[in-house]
């Protein structure tokens, strides 16, 4: 076939549509948006809830949205640096705090719907398999939610799937299976069987790895230990215990006590001594006053170095 140059002519720019500004700014995915917001038409207007989990440098966000033609709608949301007050002052972007994450907007969203009583989640936190559909304690059915994983690659691992086991363990039913959490080994030769061991994926969620290393640097080298877990060996201290798993562990326990979100209050006297004041703008007159003395000292300046000479 002969080579066919493409000219861009006006025919071909009155038929380019532009693509939605997300799109070119690289943000949303329309293709995965549209299956994963469209409801049947039997469904009724029920929402079609998501679990969105989302990850910055320093915190995780997971929230419970659901689509309508006005926009999202976010019923529920947890946030990384809500651990503080729950004893986590450090490290609030690894496994486990996602972990954390998920399970502090599971018991929340179920609250909000009163099916916490209903849907307890896990009684202990093995990293198992665990279906809250297959275990139904009431006569609701669980609330069920999609995982929306956005533009983040699904690697065996990943910290989108510490919110998902996070939100799982809580009591929501999300549809998954444990081929991308730790621990999970495929078949890659002929006769081999699949593997899931548990005991990987549980030290990731408590942050047993984090631990081992800790101790290792801080006996090896202790100046790169205060550079690395200043903060985080702060919080062990803080909650006097001496390991992160205990930590994670009563962390689990009081976001189970109370998973309400607490709305900070406002500051009513605001100390603005600190704020660095912007110069007036100066009139026209000023500019004029300001170029005529630079002009003068200019002046003055020369005819001291011709004295000299």
């Amino acid at each position: 076939m002969a080579f066919v140059k493409l000219v861009k002519n006006n025919a071909y720019f009155k038929r380019f549509q532009t693509k939605y500004r997300r799109r070119r700014e690289g943000k949303t995915d329309y293709y995965a948006r549209k299956r994963l917001i469209v409801q049947d038409k039997d469904k009724y207007n029920t929402p079609k809830y998501r679990l969105v989990a989302r990850f910055s440098n320093k915190y995780v966000t997971a929230q419970i949205i659901s689509s309508t033609l006005k926009g999202d709608i976010v019923w529920a949301a947890a946030y990384s640096w809500e651990l503080r007050k729950y004893g986590l002052t450090a490290g609030l972007s690894n496994y486990a705090s996602a972990y954390a994450s998920g399970l502090l907007l599971a018991r929340r969203i179920l609250k909000k719907f009163k099916l916490d009583s209903d849907y307890k989640g896990v009684d202990k936190i093995d990293g198992g398999k665990y279906d809250v559909s297959e275990h139904p304690s009431g006569e609701r059915r669980p609330f069920k939610a999609i995982l929306d994983v956005g533009l983040k690659a699904t690697t065996v691992g990943s910290k989108v799937f510490a919110v998902l086991k996070g939100v799982t363990d809580g009591g929501v039913f999300v549809p998954h299976s444990v081929k991308r959490f730790p621990g999970f080994r495929a078949a890659r030769e002929e006769g081999q069987k699949e593997e899931y061991k548990t005991e990987i994926h549980r030290e990731r969620i408590f942050g047993v790895h984090v631990d081992k290393y800790m101790k290792e640097l801080k006996s090896g080298n202790p100046e790169a230990f205060k550079r690395q877990f200043k903060n985080l060996d702060a919080a062990l201290k803080a909650a006097k215990v001496d390991s992160l798993e205990k930590l994670y562990t009563k962390i689990h326990a009081e976001i189970r006590k109370n998973p309400d979100f607490v709305k900070k209050e406002a500051k009513t006297k605001v100390d603005r001594s600190k704020v660095p004041k912007r110069p007036k703008k100066l009139t026209l007159k000023q500019k004029k006053e300001n170029r005529v003395k630079k002009i003068k000292l200019f002046q003055n300046q020369q005819k001291k170095n011709a004295a000299k000479k």
